[in-house]
Formats: C-alpha cells, sequence, structure tokens
C-alpha cells in the first residue's frame, strides 16, 4: 500500500473541506434569508466534522496534516464574494456558486476512492462522506 499516495489524497480532501466550510460561512453571511443562512452554516459544520474525520485518519497513519486551503477553493470563495457583490447578494447565485464548489468536491471524493489500495475502513469514511456532499 502506498501510504504516501493516501495520505497526500487525505489532506487534498482536508484542503477541500476547508475551502468547503468557509465557503458555507461566507454564503451563510451573504444571504439575507435566515432559513437558508442556518442551510449553510448546518454544511459548514459538516465540513468541520469531515475534517477532524480526515485528520483523525492521517494520524493514525503517521502522516503530517496540511492546515492550509486549495487555491481553487481560495478563487471559489472571492467569487462568490465578487459575484454576490455585483448581484446583490442574490440567493439563486450564491446558490449556483455553492453547487458549482459541491460538484467539484465531488470530483475530488471520487478521484480519491478510485485508489484500488485504499484501505476498507478509509473508503467506508471517505465513501459516507461523499454520499452527504452529493445530496
Amino acid at each position: 500500500m502506498n501510504e504516501s499516495k493516501i495520505i497526500n489524497g487525505l489532506n487534498d480532501l482536508l484542503a477541500k473541506n476547508y475551502d468547503s466550510e468557509r465557503g458555507y460561512e461566507t454564503a451563510a453571511e451573504k444571504t439575507n434569508n435566515q432559513v437558508l443562512a442556518a442551510y449553510f452554516r448546518g454544511k459548514a459544520s459538516n465540513r468541520y466534522t469531515y475534517g477532524h474525520q480526515i485528520k483523525d485518519i492521517i494520524r493514525e497513519m503517521g502522516g503530517d496534516i496540511d492546515k492550509g486551503t486549495s487555491i481553487s477553493g481560495d478563487l471559489h470563495n472571492t467569487w462568490i464574494n465578487v459575484k454576490a457583490f455585483f448581484t446583490g447578494n442574490s440567493d439563486e447565485s450564491i446558490l449556483d456558486e455553492v453547487e458549482t464548489g459541491e460538484e467539484a468536491c465531488v470530483e475530488e471524493y471520487d478521484t480519491f476512492l478510485q485508489n484500488p489500495e485504499l484501505p476498507d475502513s478509509i473508503r467506508r469514511i471517505i465513501s459516507y462522506q461523499r454520499e452527504n456532499i452529493a445530496r
């Protein structure tokens, strides 16, 4: 088993969860709809939990945890801010951007899960996260 490849992939997923958590927090701040804001905060909380689950796996494998965000995530969150500014924080535009971010996240999870050397214990946790993100 190529543990370094698995740890690197987990760190990529960790960065994606950091990005998503921050993106959902931003979306919650940008909307004036309290129901939608609560939904976004709930999603941010889920991503926080997923990040901690991934960090636990990395620690168990003896790997180093990368605590940064991805460049693409930083750009996406900036885009949410810019788009919200120009569209007057339109809930529709915010939802469109959230959906775009989630599609990219699911793709990254799918790529990670294609590793045939992935232990079943890790595959179960990551698959669970992926399925909840895809909903």
